[in-house]
């Protein structure tokens, strides 16, 4: 156990404790109650059964000053019918704590069943300013219970003349979908004091979109939005873009990987290009099938307005990197002071008709260097071949100039006369030299043409030394 008793702080997070009866958490329950003024509880990593969760809510039931209440993560590997009592008591622990700001239950797979037992808690309590529900699997039916609780608060508030303290809704992967999207989007209108709102990976589709839109819209304040990973299409982005002109205080703005299409892509560019998002710092817009045109507008509303945007995602668009919109985005972020708030461009989608042309330039290069290579090649090897032969071709020619000079002293009788010795040994070259001639002709490889030249220089050097043999003899028989 962990307890931080100087910060006011209780904490068991990630202990992966199997905690099943009251016995089981007798201590933590006696420490809990040592704390004078408990602020922060942390249960999280842990999995609590129904009677260690009622033992430790007893505990918290007389603790008026907290604030923060961390419970993610607490029921795995525990029955489904489980799990509502154990949320009943700890919801009803908190329901009356005037200064409980925070309650976080994300990742309990507890589905519609764990979110009946919070309906009392979030229709009465008034201080509530954060409700983290990440991946508990609400469903569509959850979706509704939430969002009808959460209004029923917000009328109360009104009633009483009351303003909401509900300042963000955190509800990802949690399978929401367009069923839930009437009841959500009237609470949230309902408070209109939500300054974060994250609900991405749900399922959500067009019409749901249009619906959200509308309550998202009411809540001016507004600064943090996340909606990534739904379906928007163009009908979607056009009733979010209007929505967008709302929140002046837009900081976070993620609608990636939302399909808002060219049309609605350039619908949201728009939006932005209007002015009214100036703290914009950070937009997640990949994988959406924006192309070109969408993406023109952007640059200009960076240029213009969104001086504070400092994080700009566009991969996996409909966009050449090399594309003159993607240029002018660049060059507007560098304008403002962001050069490197551009992310990696290195799955962009290129058309059919700029891949064609992409191969064909590929072509062309390709044939440009083999025809480069083919003209330079042959020059490069002539060079060498030069270089290593010039000296000693000199100095052969000098040897069959010798060698031609002897033999004009010899008299043609002579040569006759030796004519048996002679001839069979210039036949034997003449024989030789011409196969040497047909194996070059064979060979087309450049690096061979080379070898040949050089073979045919030591060649040349057999011959002389032969013909120089040759001339001996005669002369000895002479």
């Amino acid at each position: 156990m962990s307890v931080n008793a100087s910060a006011n702080v209780f904490s068991i997070e990630g202990k992966g404790l199997k905690l099943d009866t009251a016995e089981d958490v007798q201590d933590f329950v006696n420490s809990i109650l040592e704390i004078e003024n408990l602020e922060q509880v942390i249960l999280s990593g842990n999995t609590f059964g129904v009677e260690a969760a009622q033992a430790i809510a007893g505990a918290l039931k007389g603790k008026d000053t907290i604030r923060i209440v961390n419970a993610s993560d607490i029921f795995t590997s525990r029955l489904r019918e489980e799990i509502p009592h154990a949320v009943k008591a700890i919801c009803d622990a908190l329901e009356d704590k005037e200064k409980l700001n925070e309650l976080n239950f994300s990742d309990n797979a507890f589905g519609p069943a764990g979110a009946e037992p919070m309906v009392d808690f979030l229709n009465n309590n008034r201080s509530l300013q954060v409700l983290k529900l990440n991946n508990n699997g609400l469903g569509v039916r959850g979706g509704t219970i939430i969002g009808k609780a959460l209004l029923a608060a917000a009328n109360k508030n009104v009633s009483e003349g009351r303003t909401s303290s509900l300042r963000t809704i955190i509800a990802g992967r949690n399978r929401l979908e367009n069923g839930s999207s009437r009841a959500l989007a009237d609470a949230i209108a309902g408070h209109g004091t939500l300054t974060e709102i994250r609900m991405p990976q749900n399922g959500i589709r067009p019409e749901g979109i249009v619906t959200l839109s509308k309550g998202f819209g009411a809540c001016k304040n507004l600064e943090i939005l996340d909606l990534q990973d739904n379906t928007f299409t163009v009908t979607g982005s056009v009733a979010f873009a209007k929505a967008l002109v709302e929140w002046p205080n837009l900081k976070v703005l993620n609608i990636g990987d939302c399909l808002l299409s060219e049309k609605g892509g350039v619908a949201i560019a728009e939006a932005l290009l209007l002015g009214h998002n100036k703290k914009l710092e950070t937009l997640n817009l990949q994988y959406n099938e924006i192309d070109s045109k969408g993406v023109k507008i952007l640059a200009t509303a960076i240029s213009t307005h969104l001086k504070n945007l400092s994080s700009l995602e566009l991969n996996g668009n409909k966009v050449n990197p090399e594309d003159i919109s993607i240029q002018n985005a660049r060059s507007a972020l560098e304008d403002n002071g962001h050069a490197d708030a551009l992310g990696e461009l290195d799955d962009m989608e290129i058309s059919d008709e700029e891949e064609d042309e992409l191969d064909e330039e590929d072509t062309e290069e390709n044939e440009a260097k083999l025809d480069e290579e083919d003209t330079t090649e042959p020059v490069m090897s002539k060079k060498v071949t030069e270089k290593v032969t010039t000296e000693e071709l000199d100095v052969e020619n000098q040897k069959e100039s010798t060698l031609s000079k002897k033999f004009e002293k010899l008299s043609v009788k002579e040569l006759e006369n030796k004519e048996d010795l002679v001839e069979p040994q210039l036949e034997a070259q003449k024989s030789e030299k011409r196969s040497i001639e047909a194996k070059a002709a064979e060979d087309k490889s450049q690096e061979i043409n080379r070898e040949d030249q050089e073979n045919q220089l030591v060649n040349s050097g057999d011959q002389v030394e032969s013909l120089t043999e040759r001339i001996t003899k005669v002369q000895v028989l002479s």
